[in-house]
């Protein structure tokens, strides 16, 4: 665990840049208060915008239930991401890539990346778009100017953390009362919203903007945002500091996501009310949306709608700009200046818009929306599967795993995100396929591939490695209590001998282990090619000149008062050193080591390694 501690600090210019410890009462759980609604701008943007209304207008209330779905969802999953954070202090870019080969968080940060841009793609658009309908600036220089906004988060990041906080609170307030004001315009019939919570099976269309509220829902960049975010706040890290910590950041987090909750059913309950129920079934761009809400409800619900939608966009690419900062910090431990990090992120994000508006025209903009938001659905199981594996961990989470409940909830929400994410890739696939094309087989379909083994085995390596962790002595497993000790007391013992220097040594440290009420068993073995030829039949000079020598060394030790017999074995080293000591049912094998290595090991061999690995009776090297 010190490992994870000394990493550098998730946001460091921001890290526990809050003081909690002065406060007391409210004015304490109110300093805990903040990143769950930084959060929370994510569950209400530009993006949001546009699956809502297509979703509103082509299907009425139809779907609120995934957006409830996708609320509940995504309120496990933060306060998850917000456990992480608060127990190991590490975000969940970081846990990645201690608990993830290296290899493996190059892909990882190359998707989540993707989702950054994916979702930095929907401010702007959404942003471009509120501009225009409040400004009638062109979309294309809407889009150009947006790249100005790098200077706005940096000047938030220097006024400190709770400053940004104000700020996006209030972005929030707007979009909030913003839409709180055109629900009293459009007055949707209850009796009809309510309907709309019960579950209907979804197919085709329905089902790819279903997936596009999730994925605009449940935004992945948001669980590596939070599992930083709470990190700003400076607590006492014993355990009823987290138990406290853990507390307040989750009545925080599910405060901000129902309030995300509502701007999103409003949303969608103003598309079903002002479109679908006047038959206009296809708005899925918003500024079809704003037009015709001039038409029916007069000047005052559009302008509010512009309004929310700017603020909605601004806000959100503050958040999605530290996310950016944190996957990259985090995954490939690359820190670079924020102003230049915001550049890249914008730049990746700006490229797509000015094109698909210098091709396909402003009217492909809302397409580009929803397809943005699809994107964030497809990368969320590289997040969800990490986070939930590493909340679950008993030891690294020290205390504060989470419970059996929750981890089978949380699993079954990983579940309905990939289940449906692989039913929109597959049904996405034969449309393109039946089209003929070449590259949906040279690159889509491998590349599908591909991303879904990376997939299973963000999934299946965690467990690998946790059971190797409990089954091995990795790094040296746990103490054991020793018991009382008694002494070992060896009466039979094998002492292998080569007539070197080495083998006064060898017989000295033999006769320690086992004093003189032992019996020693002289082990040599001869190695001549008539050895190795006739084994026990052989009489060259070597045998008889070792069995000799063997004699003497027994001799010896009959004259000191030591018990000795003579074994002499022939041909390869190892196998007769092993079948002595078996044949003679000896307790413990001396051996001497040469302290030979390397090239002379492969000349010489390793006959002391060897022998080891092949009996089953402690041995002792005597170099």
């Amino acid at each position: 665990m010190n490992s994870e501690h000394k990493a550098p600090e998730s946001l460091s210019e921001v890290h526990q840049s809050v003081d909690t410890h002065k406060r007391t009462g409210w004015r304490r759980i109110l300093s805990f208060l903040g990143p769950a609604y930084l959060v929370s701008v994510g569950y209400m943007d530009p993006g949001n915008w546009a699956t809502d209304l297509a979703g509103g207008s082509k299907f009425g209330y139809q779907l609120i239930w995934v957006l409830l779905m996708s609320n509940l969802i995504a309120l496990l999953l933060q306060s998850l991401s917000a456990r992480l954070g608060i127990v190991r202090g590490l975000d969940l870019a970081q846990a990645s890539r201690n608990g993830y080969p290296k290899w493996v968080n190059i892909p990882l940060f190359l998707l989540a990346q993707t989702a950054i841009v994916a979702c930095d793609l929907a401010e702007i658009i959404g942003m471009a778009i509120g501009l225009n309908l409040l400004f009638g600036l062109p979309l294309i220089w809407g889009i150009s100017i947006t790249i100005f906004d790098t200077i706005l988060l940096l000047f938030l990041l220097n006024k400190g953390m709770r400053k940004m906080e104000a700020f996006i609170v209030s972005m929030v307030f707007i979009v909030g009362v913003s839409f709180l004001a055109e629900m009293f315009i459009v007055e949707p019939v209850l009796k009809d919203v309510i309907a709309g919570f019960e579950p209907s099976m979804l197919s085709g269309e329905a089902l790819y903007i279903a997936i596009g509220i999730i994925g605009a829902t449940v935004m992945p960049h948001n669980l590596y945002l939070h599992s930083s975010l709470v990190q700003t706040r400076k607590f006492n890290r014993d355990e009823k500091g987290i138990k406290e910590a853990l507390k307040f950041n989750f009545i925080d987090t599910a405060v901000a996501l129902n309030l995300a909750f509502f701007v999103n059913a409003a949303i969608l309950i103003l598309a079903a009310a002002a479109f679908y129920t006047n038959g206009h079934h296809e708005i899925a761009e918003i500024q079809d949306a704003h037009k015709l809400l001039q038409n029916i409800f007069g000047n005052v619900a559009p302008a509010l709608f512009a309004i929310a939608l700017i603020a909605a966009g601004q806000s959100s690419t503050i958040t999605g700009t530290l996310a950016g900062q944190i996957v990259m910090e985090g995954h490939l431990k690359l820190r670079i200046q924020p102003w230049l990090r915001r550049l890249i992120t914008r730049l990746l994000a700006i490229i797509p818009a000015f094109f698909t508006i210098l091709w396909y025209g402003d009217d492909a903009l809302g397409g580009l929306l929803i397809l943005s938001q699809v994107v964030l659905s497809l990368q969320l199981g590289f997040a969800v599967i990490p986070l939930i594996h590493f909340t679950s961990d008993k030891k690294a989470m020290k205390g504060f795993a989470i419970k059996t409940w929750v981890k089978v909830l949380a699993w079954t929400a990983s579940i309905i995100i990939v289940t449906l994410n692989v039913k929109l890739v597959v049904e996405e696939i034969k449309v393109w396929g039946a089209e003929g094309e070449w590259y949906v087989y040279a690159v889509i379909i491998p590349l599908a591939i591909l991303i879904g083994l990376l997939l299973l085995y963000v999934f299946i390596y965690p467990l690998i490695s946790r059971l190797k962790r409990e089954s091995s002595n990795v790094p040296h497993g746990k103490a054991l209590d020793i018991e009382s000790v008694e002494k070992i007391n060896y009466t039979r013992i094998g002492i292998t001998v080569d007539f070197s220097k080495n083998d006064r040594n060898t017989i000295r440290h033999a006769l320690i282990q086992g004093g003189k009420h032992a019996h020693y068993y002289l082990i040599h073995v001869v190695e001549t090619a008539a050895a190795n030829y006739y084994g026990d039949s052989a009489l060259d000079y070597e045998t008889q000149s070792d069995t000799e020598n063997l004699q003497k060394y027994c001799d010896n030790l009959a004259e000191l008062g030591y018990k000795a017999s003579p074994h002499i074995g022939f041909g390869g080293t190892v196998k007769a050193i092993v079948a002595i000591s078996k044949e003679t049912d000896i307790q413990l094998l001396v051996m001497g080591a040469h302290g030979h290595k390397g090239l002379k090991d492969l000349i010489l061999g390793t006959t002391v390694n060897s022998v080891r690995h092949k009996v089953s009776i402690p041995v002792l090297i005597v170099r």
